[in-house]
């Protein structure tokens, strides 16, 4: 590993500290070494507070002059919450900047670059830009598709069940996993669940103390057949909940009591996974995380608004034709027509497995619903 990648990876270390608390923003780090000594560190904690590179500045102080900057992400050139980090990079002395990636957002793309190298600054690019981007797929995603990046996260057997045919699912697998997904909730900025399996499941859908953050829970209904107890609508201002319909004049007495209760009702014609999708990205979301049953996420797929798969497999069998399986249908009729999953991963965690996937950027055959 060389001098420029060593202290890149620190930058992702610092922001990976604000996991799922930048939204819409992404996540930045900025280190500033001097003479091979780190002088200053700083990330950009949420959307609004200066940005990683004003940390890092104000911590070496008079030391940045004639320092090297590190950050996961060009520096921004335009004015928005916060006055342009170039100008203030250049004002501070800095010798060289080395960026991991370019900000694809159309505001900076590039300007941030030539603006340093105007001003006399060398800049290198593109250190550990693969984990860089990795850090950042959801702004990345949002700023270029004007869509909020869907994770489809399911647990499964090995012979693909989600439940027994009783409906039985606690649990598929094991504290590890469970763990791992309470991480990866707090990484996300909203967790989308269907009606199903709010009645089956009652899940909680937080991150169980592990992390200060929660997501939004999204709850989609059509039909408001929901249990008014449920986990789901327990919560504080770190727990919140939405409630999604299209039929927000049926059961009053149901939306009153979880209004009472905090929850947020938005009615939403149509109520789909795509508008649904639009309405969490108006709202600031970069990443938005599906945890439902199987005709949900078939329909979020089919959608387009599902971009990466994360599914844990666990060592078991159930087996049972009727037990429910973790994707519905997708019109599917031929193995040629299957979606391909890429730059596919698999890691053990605990007693089971992880693999994650994209799925393919368009899939016209399978429609839009």
């Amino acid at each position: 590993m060389t001098a420029d990648e060593h202290y890149m990876t620190r930058c992702l270390e610092l922001a990976q500290q604000a996991w799922g608390r930048t939204s819409p923003n992404p996540l930045v780090g900025a280190v500033i070494v001097q003479a091979g000594q780190v002088v200053g560190e700083g990330f950009h904690p949420q959307a609004g507070q200066p940005h990683a590179e004003v940390f890092a500045l104000r911590a070496a102080g008079d030391q940045a002059r004639g320092a090297t900057l590190y950050v996961n992400l060009e520096p921004c050139n335009h004015f928005g919450r916060t006055p342009p980090c170039t100008e203030a990079v250049i004002q501070a002395g800095i010798r060289r900047v080395v960026v991991g990636m370019i900000d694809p957002d159309p505001r900076v793309t590039g300007s941030g670059i030539a603006r340093l190298r105007q001003a006399g600054i060398e800049v290198t690019v593109g250190v550990l830009a693969e984990d860089c981007q990795a850090l950042n797929e959801g702004f990345c995603h949002r700023v270029q598709t004007g869509r909020a990046f869907g994770i489809l996260k399911y647990a499964m057997t090995l012979d693909g069940k989600i439940a027994s045919s009783t409906g039985d699912s606690l649990w598929i697998t094991g504290e590890a996993a469970r763990q791992w997904v309470y991480r990866l909730r707090s990484r996300c900025d909203a967790v989308i669940t269907g009606g199903n399996t709010v009645r089956r499941d009652n899940p909680a859908l937080t991150t169980h103390g592990l992390t200060p953050h929660s997501p939004l829970r999204v709850v989609l209904s059509h039909s408001l057949n929901l249990p008014w107890d449920a986990q789901v609508w327990q919560g504080d201002e770190q727990r919140r909940t939405l409630l999604i319909t299209p039929r927000r004049a049926e059961r009053p007495a149901l939306l009153e009591k979880l209004q009472a209760l905090g929850v947020e009702v938005l009615e939403l014609e149509p109520c789909t996974p795509a508008t649904v999708v639009a309405e969490l990205t108006q709202r600031g979301c970069n990443t938005v995380l599906w945890e439902c049953g199987g005709t949900l996420a078939a329909q979020a797929i089919r959608a387009g608004a599902v971009q990466k798969i994360m599914a844990f497999i666990a060592p078991k069998l159930i087996g049972g034709v009727q037990a429910p399986t973790p994707v519905g249908d997708l019109g599917v009729t031929q193995m040629q027509r299957a979606l391909a999953l890429t730059r596919c991963h698999l890691e053990p965690i605990g007693q089971d497995w992880l693999i994650q996937g994209y799925l393919p950027a368009e899939t016209p055959p399978l429609g839009i619903i």
